[in-house]
């Protein structure tokens, strides 16, 4: 681990550049993974799991994984402070908060965190698996987001989306559910589960289309639960589903599944999104 990252940087070269320094994990964060006034939380909450592995053992897959974003979590240093709550035979519980010092050298909390890693175990019970909906575009014939700097958030830079149905954020539809391919555009040296828990967080609340005009939005709240991913390539395009399941008050709550490019069950979300409109 090196202690000079890059200004602008894909992930894994982020993740390389960690510095540990007992149960503190320290990222150098860089302006082109900002949402708005904050790191995007998919990389936030990915990189926090990679502290929680560093910290507690990453031979166990990661099964849930709860996060408050308490904060805005600027470019520069963060540190991810990890504890260790309880270890069992199967499941292992880790807490971990998101630390950056303010303006006056003070460390206020970005976020709280706390991750489920679990053992594979034999069971009696058949497998389920919700049913992947078919969609009738591909990526190549699928809606390319365009990428235009100071207009959309400066962390969709490093992902390719292809929305393959529903409304487009601010353009006044009905829509409440889309499609959307996915993918890093650099995702070598950046594993599975990693690419799971960012992806799962990088489209916009499908609600934004009903809106028309801009209005800023960001997530309170964020639970996540994955599948571990068995089998195949995973630098392809993964399928994102979200829908938004009820609105009011100024909050909506939502739904994601996430599909590897292969077509396995990746994760389950459900968020908790502000919109100021």
């Amino acid at each position: 681990m090196s202690q000079d990252a890059p200004a602008s940087t894909p992930l894994a070269q982020l993740l390389a550049h960690r510095v540990r320094n007992g149960q503190r994990i320290t990222f150098h964060l860089t302006e082109d993974w900002q949402q708005g006034r904050t790191t995007f939380g998919g990389l936030l909450s990915a990189l926090v799991v990679q502290a929680m592995r560093d910290v507690c053992g990453a031979d166990w897959p990661l099964r849930a994984l709860q996060t408050n974003f308490v904060g805005p979590v600027a470019p520069g240093l963060a540190h991810v402070d990890v504890t260790l709550l309880r270890q069992g035979k199967n499941i292992r519980q880790v807490k971990a908060q998101v630390m950056q010092a303010d303006a006056q050298g003070v460390e206020q909390v970005g976020g709280v965190l706390l991750g489920v890693f679990g053992t594979n175990r034999e069971s009696a019970l058949p497998e389920l698996r919700p049913e992947k909906v078919a969609v009738s575009k591909t990526p190549e014939t699928a809606f390319k987001w365009p990428y235009v700097p100071g207009m959309t958030p400066a962390f969709t830079q490093h992902l390719d989306f292809r929305q393959a149905s529903g409304g487009v954020p601010f353009m006044g539809t009905n829509d409440w559910h889309n499609h959307t391919f996915v993918r890093l555009n650099e995702s070598a040296g950046v594993d599975a589960e990693l690419q799971a828990v960012l992806l799962a967080d990088s489209g916009p609340t499908p609600a934004l289309a009903q809106l028309k005009g801009f209005a800023p939005a960001s997530s309170v709240s964020w639970a996540l639960e994955l599948r571990p991913v068995t089998i195949g390539q995973t630098d392809g395009f993964w399928l994102m589903d979200k829908q938004a399941l009820a609105t009011g008050e100024g909050y909506v709550n939502e739904k994601t599944t996430l599909w590897t490019p292969c077509g396995q069950l990746a994760a389950l979300g459900y968020q908790v999104v502000a919109v100021y409109a």
